[in-house]
């Protein structure tokens, strides 16, 4: 079972990113998928996250209306597509998958997204 984040990458203020988690050894249906970061010197925090039916999403106030996450469950995979990039997006990113109890208990190892001009 292991995830996979890929997609972050260096990118001017205002531009945009697509960052992908694949899931490989299981099914993302059944799970909810969640998107955090992790800005240097803050804690983790949540940014958006979809429920295991695709039906429900989330994001917190500082992706609201700039990022969209969604599922392809052809490819088992979650994006996040994240436009109007600000320099405090600069984070490490990482997908999860939450049981229907809230527990996160598979993570991705991190996919660094560097906003800069």
């Amino acid at each position: 079972v292991q995830l996979q984040a890929s997609g972050g990458g260096l990118v001017q203020p205002g531009g945009s990113l697509t960052l992908s988690c694949v899931g490989s050894g299981f099914s993302l249906d059944y799970w909810g998928i969640g998107w955090f970061r992790q800005a240097p010197g803050k804690e983790r925090e949540g940014v958006s996250c979809i429920s295991s039916g695709g039906g429900s999403t989330f994001y917190a106030d500082s992706a609201k209306g700039r990022f969209t996450i969604s599922r392809d469950k052809a490819k088992n995979t979650v994006y996040l597509q994240m436009n109007s990039l600000k320099p405090e997006d600069t984070a490490v990113y990482y997908c999860a998958a939450g049981d229907r109890s809230g527990n996160w208990q598979y993570w991705g190892q991190g996919t660094l997204v560097t906003v800069s001009s």
